[in-house]
């Protein structure tokens, strides 16, 4: 028979084994700290994450065992402990028994006794390896140079760019502004044998027309009234490597005269000179309009569009391309991190809900500004819809009073959606499945379950 005395030495052995027990179930590691960061408690998960046994980590400072990037400045168990203000999932890496470095996320809270007395702190932290291994593994899959896409049109682009870039053939670069054209033109000057060349960019948009071909092929002394001494043009800037001509679609006819020569004979007279310049560059064209159209509206040569396209390149809207836009964004959170030392990991659903139904009008440099003005804004670790920027206001209220909606009517406006986006594809799932956003076996399954077939 046990006697009360004996239950009440007993319960608190009892939890004590009940609490270890459950700290030991955990995936995520645990562990414990008191006021001056002392470890007192270290649960199974941190042992396997760290590789230090408990017996060696009960006793230390924390600092001793993780050796993480934010130990000596910004220590978020000290600051927890001394503003009682927790933390939630901020990334940070730490160095395990190995010396190898492992991306975790960690999250801290203050402890407390009956009495609202500080006792410590705890801290759960969860192994993020795979998770990045799995990013780098995408990563490699839709990078190409700093070019970022699972667009298969891209993609197309990627397979034939290092055999574009080896060879010496003008290039034709199309699409819309923001879409990525002067990454393109970079990466073909990047793969070629010129890389070690200079890069040369000329914005044909913003020269005015009496100044062209001065910067272009440059000019001699006295070949105008303040020409007071020869001067070098940007093409012999560019001897031995990449020109690219940005917004091509913009040169006056008497400079597209001389720029066909240029791509005929490889040869440029500078303003004033009777005497040809050979020129050794790789010309490189971009344009946010289609050349094609503007030969017959006499505002483009036909024989120098013919001369430019032997490669051409046409970009798509990112609106043709949304399946690009989760792995833009984590992109730029990324480089914004970087840039301005904070530790932003994600956009809500629901942003990403806004991102991803948004026209774009301004591409993928939309998108980054975007990203950047939510950086400006936001002070905690996730990106939420109050960060965006106003613009962008009438896409959160539609997501809102979306999310507040009822299941029947969520069923009915999701069955009238897979019905239209199907009618519109003429029965084609796998258009239909895209435009919708799902891949084509959800498409099928909710069709099921509607009946539709």
């Amino acid at each position: 028979m046990i006697t009360g005395a004996e239950s009440a030495m007993t319960k608190p052995t009892e939890n004590l084994k009940f609490f270890k027990t459950i700290l030991s179930s955990i995936a995520d590691g645990v562990f414990t700290v008191d006021s001056d960061r002392n470890i007192t408690s270290f649960n199974v998960a941190a042992e396997r994450i760290t590789g230090v046994p408990a017996t060696r980590a009960v006793g230390r400072k924390c600092f001793e065992v993780f050796h993480s990037d934010i130990c000596e400045k910004g220590c978020l168990l000290e600051k927890t402990l001394k503003t009682g203000v927790e933390c939630i999932d901020q990334p940070v890496n730490i160095i395990n028994s190995a010396g190898d470095s492992i991306p975790i996320s960690i999250s801290t809270s203050v402890l407390r006794d009956d009495n609202g007395d500080v006792l410590g702190a705890v801290e759960t932290f969860r192994d993020l390896s795979a998770i990045e291994e799995l990013r780098k593994a995408l990563k490699k899959s839709y990078t190409f140079e700093d070019i970022i896409s699972k667009s298969p049109i891209i993609h197309k682009l990627f397979a034939i760019l290092p055999d574009v870039a080896e060879s010496e053939s003008t290039v034709l670069i199309q699409g819309p502004s923001g879409s990525g054209k002067e990454l393109f033109a970079r990466a073909i000057h990047n793969l070629s044998p010129r890389k070690s060349g200079p890069y040369v960019v000329i914005n044909c948009g913003t020269l005015p027309p009496q100044l062209f071909e001065s910067e272009i092929f440059g000019y001699l002394k006295g070949a105008f009234t303040d020409a007071r001494r020869d001067r070098s043009g940007k093409l012999a800037a560019a001897e031995g490597g990449t020109v690219l001509l940005d917004e091509v679609s913009e040169l006056p006819l008497p400079t597209q005269v001389k720029l066909l020569r240029l791509l005929q004979q490889r040869e440029y007279e500078p303003l004033g000179s009777a005497t040809p310049v050979k020129a050794d560059i790789r010309v490189v064209a971009a344009s946010n309009r289609d050349l094609q159209e503007l030969v017959p509206l006499g505002k483009f040569r036909d024989d120098l569009y013919f001369r430019l396209a032997v490669v051409k390149f046409d970009l798509p809207p990112l609106k043709d391309r949304r399946e690009d836009i989760p792995y833009l964004v984590d992109h730029f959170i990324r480089r914004n991190n970087a840039r301005r030392g904070k530790n932003i990991i994600s956009v809500s659903p629901n942003v990403m809900k806004i991102l991803m139904r948004h026209d774009f009008p301004g591409n993928i440099r939309e998108l980054e500004n975007i990203i950047e003005y939510c950086f400006v804004v936001c002070h905690g670790s996730v990106i939420h819809t109050e960060h965006l920027p106003t613009e962008l206001s009438s896409d959160s209220f539609y997501i809102e009073k979306k999310s507040l909606s009822t299941p029947v009517s969520e069923a009915i406006d999701e069955e009238s959606r897979i019905k239209s986006a199907l009618k519109k594809h003429g029965g084609n799932r796998t258009r239909a499945a895209k435009e919708l956003g799902i891949d084509r076996t959800t498409l099928w399954r909710k069709m099921k379950r509607f009946d539709i077939m």
